[in-house]
């Protein structure tokens, strides 16, 4: 349809309907058509809805994550297999993020631990450093009091914990810092994950 004959059946001013249809245009659900050029002068624009399946339609995440872990908990090894997802995850975002931003400043573990808060923080896992007492030879810890995949992780925590800890573990390594992931006890507490971090083998031997 032309704006003209959109504006007719609408029954509203041109200026109108040309409006919305830019929006819609660039929302990918109204796209131009090449007019037929028949008889003299200029053709008018033509549009016409973009074939699709219906975006407004709910969405069940929750069930596809649980058909994979599920499947993924069947397999021989589910805990290597999830932990290498997860690590493929976290190079993933980390490259991301090098894209999108300048390079993170983690040349520090203290800089690494403050950067992945944050990153983490973004992914729903409400993180937070735990301090020690005395002498900690190096470890650091993170507690997570917060899950997004809470529901999966109590049902498969063999699987969905050791994703997150590949994650960690991942983010760390594409970074480049003097720390990694060691060890991820889920529900040391029935509100509290913690996340053990220690210097990378190259750090301690430095």
């Amino acid at each position: 349809m032309s704006i003209i004959a959109a504006a007719d059946v609408l029954v509203v001013h041109p200026n109108t309907v040309r409006y919305h249809l830019d929006s819609l245009v660039g929302d990918g659900l109204v796209e131009l058509v090449e007019p037929d050029r028949k008889g003299p002068g200029r053709p008018p624009l033509m549009f016409r809805a973009v074939r699709q399946m219906d975006r407004g339609g709910t969405r069940n995440y929750q069930v596809l994550a649980e058909i994979l872990s599920t499947h993924l908990a069947t397999d021989r090894r589910p805990g290597a297999k999830a932990l290498a997802a997860g690590r493929a995850w976290g190079h993933s975002l980390a490259s991301l993020e090098l894209e999108l931003e300048s390079p993170p400043d983690v040349a520090s573990p203290d800089e690494a631990i403050d950067r992945l808060i944050g990153v983490l923080d973004e992914l729903g896992f409400a993180a937070e450093r735990r301090a020690f007492d005395g002498e900690h030879d190096g470890e650091h810890q993170v507690s997570h009091r917060h899950c997004p995949f809470l529901e999966l992780a109590e049902n498969h925590p063999n699987v969905v914990c050791q994703l997150h800890l590949g994650l960690v573990q991942g983010t760390l390594e594409a970074w480049g810092t003097p720390i990694t992931a060691e060890r991820l006890d889920a529900f040391v507490t029935p509100d509290l994950c913690l996340l053990y971090l220690r210097p990378t083998a190259a750090a301690e031997r430095a």
